[in-house]
C-alpha cells in the first residue's frame, strides 16, 4: 500500500474523531445546563402560578434542540472517518466539531440563564412572556450559526481532497 505520509498521517483520524466528539459532548453539556437551570425557575415559579408550567417550558425545549445541533454534526463527520484520512479534512472535520460543540455550550448557557429569570418574571408578570421568548430566540441562533459554520468546514473538508 503506497501512500503519502506527509499529507495523510496516520493519526489523522484521531482529530476527525475528536471533532466528532467534541460535537455531541459540549452541545449537550450546554443543552444539559440549559434545562437544568430553566427548570429550576419553572419549579420555583410554579409555586406562585402553578397554571404557567406547560406555558413556560420553552426554555428547556429550546435548550434541548442544541444537542440535536450537535447529533447532527456528529453523524456528518463520522460518516467521514476512515483509516486513511487527509490531514487537511481531519483539521477541518476537528473545527466542525468545536466550532458547533462550543456555540452550543454558550448558548446552553445563555438559555438556562434567560430561562431561569425569565420565567421567574413571568410568574410574576404575564406580558413578559413575548419578550423572554424573543430573547430566548437570539440565544438559540448562536448554536445555530455554530451549526451552519460546521456545515460549511465539514462540506469544504470533501472539496478537492484527494484519497490516501
Amino acid at each position: 500500500m503506497d501512500y503519502d505520509h506527509d499529507r495523510c498521517p496516520s493519526y489523522a483520524s484521531f482529530f476527525g474523531a475528536m471533532g466528532c466528539a467534541a460535537a455531541i459532548v459540549f452541545t449537550c453539556f450546554g443543552a444539559s445546563y440549559g434545562m437544568a437551570k430553566s427548570s429550576i425557575g419553572i419549579m420555583a415559579s410554579s409555586i406562585l402560578r402553578p397554571d404557567l408550567i406547560v406555558r413556560n417550558l420553552m426554555p428547556p425545549i429550546l435548550a434541548g434542540i442544541l444537542s440535536i445541533y450537535g447529533l447532527v454534526v456528529a453523524v456528518i463527520i463520522s460518516g467521514d472517518l476512515k483509516e486513511r484520512l487527509p490531514i487537511y479534512s481531519a483539521f477541518l472535520q476537528l473545527g466542525a466539531g468545536i466550532s458547533v460543540g462550543l456555540c452550543g455550550l454558550a448558548a446552553g448557557f445563555a438559555i438556562g440563564i434567560i430561562g431561569d429569570g425569565g420565567v421567574r418574571g413571568v410568574a410574576q408578570q404575564p406580558k413578559l412572556f413575548v419578550a423572554m421568548i424573543l430573547i430566548l430566540i437570539f440565544a438559540e441562533v448562536l448554536g445555530l450559526y455554530g451549526m451552519i459554520v460546521a456545515l460549511m468546514l465539514v462540506t469544504q473538508s470533501k472539496i478537492n481532497v484527494g484519497e490516501c
